[in-house]
């Protein structure tokens, strides 16, 4: 399999060399050359598999330059992180309603089902080329990214990973899980602003000139572990995959029965592996694109006009606090019937003017595939409050927001196919919010409102988090946006 540049189709590398430089030099994210078409006899098998046997085959179509043993060997050893020894449960809430549990690896978010495969995806890309030098990881984090990462690469041989957080884009919990990260290799680092400003600052670092040579004569190349790396786009797919298996193994559907996904996203990589597994042959009805009150995803799917030019808005789901969703330009992309020049012009006016627009046709297209949605602030602690009533289950802040976009979309279209909610966080990771929609109590401290939501769920805090309170607090840095290349290129020395 190869792959090519979203800006430059002549940009032609192999998937080690995407995953190895996470992103192209002439800015743009590196997409398939083409997508492996998936047939009946590969569903049955996905379907006598396990989670990681299920993953180690679809990332084989597309890293066809990895030893397979080897890949399904590195699967086996994620995922047996995860509680239970089920990365990715699929819980039946009602007739045609289903959440895709996503939260049982080691930081209790859905980020953990790429990062804890992502350190032998990027290794083993360096390796097959021949890289000897040492690698340097910048991440951007909206909360959960950056704990996933710092905890999939501690202590990784011949890796460091910087991690950028927004000094107050992020709950406390977030916050605590990664200033106390243990580790000899890792850093991290509160910056003023959002999570753009963090964003922009590492595509940026990342194609800095300078930055690159200077960080060469100290032996190190760059990546990144953000979605705009294929390495952590890919192993996402594999998700899609596996919870239609198990609609099809629990006989809830027949293979070959349409399902809908309901996605909440702000930088569009999670809806982004349902589209790219709907191109791979699964059986996709209609993406739902769940937003929070930063609804400039909704406002493209509903216009075709994308323009960042707006108030930002800080939610009780943070990690979807984004205006510039970066995967998004691999929709684009195939929007545009892979011209890499028309998507580099829309890239272009974004950064220089802060917008972009599609035509009605090709929005009328777009809208064929997707639906956008949002959740205003009391909208989201309703829906937790009525689902708790409903069905006994906790959701999380940014899960709420993909079950209230679901409930407006079967309001106006009246589509009942099942179902797939994509459930993306613990409740514990917000628990002061969560425990206020249940209960109408509000409690600010964390640990406090965890062990209230642990009393009245019955459902037990994770270890991970029990434990959270007593570690040592590490990282205190908080810098300015033009201060972080210097810290880069100090914390490589």
């Amino acid at each position: 399999m190869r792959f090519i540049s979203t800006r430059n189709t002549q940009k032609i590398v192999s998937a080690s060399e995407a995953i190895s430089h996470g992103i192209s030099e002439d800015g743009g994210l590196f997409v398939p050359a083409d997508f492996p078409l998936l047939g009946e006899q590969d569903f049955i098998a996905l379907c006598g598999m396990d989670y990681a046997e299920r993953a180690a085959f679809v990332l084989s179509k597309y890293l066809t330059d990895y030893d397979y043993e080897r890949l399904k060997a590195a699967c086996e050893a994620a995922y047996s992180k995860f509680e239970e020894n089920d990365a990715a449960p699929l819980m039946c809430i009602d007739e045609g309603l289903y959440v895709l549990e996503l939260f049982h690896g080691p930081t209790l978010a859905f980020k953990d089902m790429a990062l804890t495969l992502l350190p032998f995806l990027l290794r083993e890309g360096c390796n097959n080329l021949g890289i000897k030098e040492k690698v340097l990881i910048l991440v951007a984090t909206s909360g959960d990214t950056g704990k996933a990462a710092l905890e999939g690469f501690k202590d990784a041989e011949g890796i460091k990973i910087m991690v950028f957080y927004p000094s107050e884009g992020v709950s406390d919990m977030q916050k605590l899980q990664m200033c106390t990260q243990e580790g000899e290799n890792v850093s991290v680092v509160a910056v003023k602003g959002n999570f753009d400003d963090c964003q922009s600052a590492v595509k940026s670092i990342l194609n800095n000139e300078n930055c690159i040579e200077n960080l060469k004569k100290q032996g190190y190349i760059f990546s990144s572990a953000n979605s705009i790396n294929f390495g952590r786009l890919a192993p996402q797919i594999a998700y899609y995959f596996s919870a239609y298996c198990d609609l099809v193994n629990a006989e809830e559907i027949e293979l070959g029965d349409k399902v809908n996904f309901v996605v909440p996203t702000g930088n569009f990589g999670n809806i982004l592996a349902a589209y790219y597994a709907k191109k791979m042959g699964l059986p996709v009805g209609k993406l739902l694109c769940a937003s929070n009150k930063n609804n400039i995803l909704t406002d493209f799917f509903q216009t075709g006009v994308y323009d960042t030019n707006r108030e930002f808005y800080k939610t009780t789901s943070p990690s979807m606090d984004i205006l510039i969703s970066s995967n998004l330009e691999r929709l684009l992309f195939e929007l545009f019937d892979r011209d890499s020049d028309k998507t580099a012009e829309e890239m272009r006016k974004l950064k220089e003017e802060g917008k972009y627009s599609i035509s009605k046709e090709l929005l009328d297209k777009l809208n064929v595939e997707f639906y956008g949605g949002f959740c205003e602030e009391d909208e989201n602690a309703e829906t937790v409050s009525y689902f708790y009533d409903e069905y006994h289950y906790a959701l999380d802040t940014h899960t709420a927001n993909a079950v209230a976009v679901l409930n407006q979309y079967q309001a106006e279209t009246e589509d009942m196919t099942p179902v797939v909610v994509v459930s993306t966080a613990s409740p514990y990771k917000f628990a002061a919010d969560v425990l206020k929609a249940i209960s109408g109590k509000k409690v600010e401290d964390a640990f406090k409102a965890a062990a209230k939501l642990e009393e009245l769920t019955a459902v037990e805090l994770p270890e991970g988090l029990a434990t959270l309170k007593q570690k040592t607090v590490r990282f205190t840095d908080v810098k300015e946006k033009d201060e972080l290349i210097a810290t880069v290129l100090a914390f490589a020395d």
